[in-house]
């Protein structure tokens, strides 16, 4: 099989897994220009803010393509999963609901 034709190949098994890449593109793109226009978007990391983007494409994969691939739902999982880990440590102090009694704090 020559390149052309592995290329082809290739774009044939994208297209039909994740949908017309014109489609895909208009739903990414929405979708940053929606996250971009928000004020707390200048308050995010890089790191953040590329989670975020990879996060979009993989939800325009989603809505332009085969829904029931679970390797988007996974993708998505790890990509918050590795913004979460460069999070400052003392994250989970400032976010963390506490749900004891009034009693149970005296107690602590």
């Amino acid at each position: 099989m020559t390149d052309a034709n592995k290329l082809a190949q290739t774009l044939a098994e994208r297209g039909s897994r994740y949908g017309d890449f014109t489609d895909h593109a208009r739903i990414c793109q929405n979708l940053k220009r929606t996250m971009c226009a928000e004020a707390g978007w200048d308050r995010l990391t890089d790191v953040q803010k590329q989670s975020l983007e990879v996060i979009a494409d993989k939800v325009g994969r989603i809505l332009s393509g085969d829904p029931n691939y679970a390797d988007n739902w996974h993708d998505i999982q790890g990509y918050a999963k590795l913004a979460e880990d460069r999070l400052p440590s003392d994250f989970g102090q400032q976010n963390t609901i506490d749900c004891r009694s009034a009693e149970q704090k005296a107690g602590a």
